[in-house]
């Protein structure tokens, strides 16, 4: 075999009984075991999980956003909200890869032929029933109150009166007791039943932490026919069960948000001097027990001279008006000086770039995630605030939002009672 082409190892004889999911956590648990970072995830729709390996936290890319053409390496993101010492960028290279829709063999890349021979012993030990997840070794969140965070929307609307802002979206961290014998690779396959059309993720990373998430937002796709898309997704207000999305009725407060993350994305455009784009909506979409607004944008790659839309357009949106606030650096400002906590990598982006078998990249927002800590999960939840808005009901609003992860540790909890 070429030393530059991809090895496809095949499942020990002896380990060939195992279910697909069985197979994966093989692998999840040889990567643990040797300290090596890992990521699980389930795209909108698909029936299957797929997993990628890292050889080492050292070989990842670090620093600069991933580039999304043609020419980009393999591998997958996790950015944070910010970039820094403490919460890395991290771009993991597709050293091992596996699809449990294809579970009879495991992709090695070229530069990961070392990791046969342990390959080989990772998929005939049998993995411990509790796997060694790592933990970040950075302080617990704050976790405001209530009234703490009524006070930070006030704050926040009188900075929009004031024209400091014209947007700015406020979060929150709160934690949560986890259950006794939690199971992350569970939690995963849970949320992937629970929440068919969401991007699921399970990302863990030595130094970095554990992150297990569903998110309903894509960020930036680039397919291998060459269409670039985002979307523009704001508003939210529960659903009601059987209720029809396009029957949703929507306050002036939240079409007002949804318009702003929408032309955020057309200056985006503009910047770049794009004029040939699609744009589909707003629309009504459910994302578990929400519902949204959403508008799409497509750009056809072949159609116009901007070979790098993929890359440029990432750099110009993160971190979008859905998740800072609008003007960019003024809300960004705004966070930093009055949130009273660090978001982590909660509303930075993730997600596959280039796979070999898949071809396609395609980033997600880190909305509806946690992070694992050894006894407590910790849960996060935003609003967009505009002048119209309510304190008391940007609380509830995040409330509601902590529904989607927190119904997994009940799950969880139930079902080891």
């Amino acid at each position: 075999m070429p030393p530059n082409e991809l090895r496809q190892l095949a499942w020990p004889v002896a380990a060939v009984g195992p279910s697909a999911m069985a197979r994966l956590r093989h692998l999840a648990a040889g990567a643990l075991r040797t300290s090596r970072p890992l990521a699980v995830w389930r795209e909108p729709g698909a029936s299957h999980p797929r997993l990628l390996v890292a050889r080492t936290l050292e070989d990842a890319y670090t620093g600069l956003p991933p580039a999304l053409d043609a020419a980009a390496p393999a591998g997958f993101a996790f950015f944070p909200f910010r970039d820094s010492d403490h919460n890395p960028a991290l771009f993991l290279p597709a050293d091992v890869c596996f699809d449990a829709a294809r579970p009879d063999t495991v992709t090695v890349a070229p530069a990961a032929r070392s990791l046969v021979p342990a390959l080989t012993a990772w998929l005939t030990t049998a993995p411990v029933e509790q796997l060694a997840w790592p933990y970040s070794t950075q302080p617990v969140p704050h976790t405001a109150t209530r009234a703490e965070y009524t006070h930070l929307v006030s704050t926040g609307v009188a900075a929009i009166e004031a024209k400091a802002v014209v947007k700015v979206v406020s979060s929150r961290a709160a934690r949560y007791p986890l259950p006794a014998g939690f199971d992350p690779l569970a939690a995963f396959a849970e949320l992937s039943e629970k929440y068919p059309q969401a991007f699921v993720s399970l990302v863990s990373v030595p130094g970095v932490g554990t992150w297990l998430g569903a998110t309903p937002e894509v960020l930036a796709e680039v397919t291998p026919d060459g269409t670039f898309r985002t979307m523009a997704l704001a508003g939210t207000q529960p659903r009601i069960p059987s209720q029809v999305p396009n029957t949703a009725i929507w306050r002036q407060k939240e079409i007002e948000e949804q318009a702003l993350v929408a032309r955020y994305i057309v200056n985006c455009f503009k910047q770049l001097r794009l004029r040939e784009y699609d744009e589909t909506g707003p629309r009504t979409v459910a994302a578990g027990e929400l519902l949204h607004l959403r508008t799409d944008f497509e750009v056809n790659l072949r159609q116009v001279p901007f070979p790098n839309l993929g890359t440029d357009m990432l750099r110009l949106l993160h971190p979008t008006s859905a998740v800072g606030g609008m003007p960019k650096q003024a809300a960004l400002d705004f966070l930093y000086q009055h949130e009273g906590y660090d978001r982590a990598y909660y509303s930075g982006f993730l997600g596959p770039v280039n796979l070999p078998t898949a071809g396609i990249s395609r980033l997600y927002v880190n909305l509806r995630c946690l992070q694992l800590r050894p006894t407590e999960a910790i849960l996060y939840a935003g609003t967009g605030l505009t002048v119209d808005s309510d304190p008391d009901r940007e609380w509830q609003e995040t409330e509601l939002k902590l529904t989607t992860m927190g119904a997994v540790l009940h799950t969880m909890t139930t079902s080891s009672n």
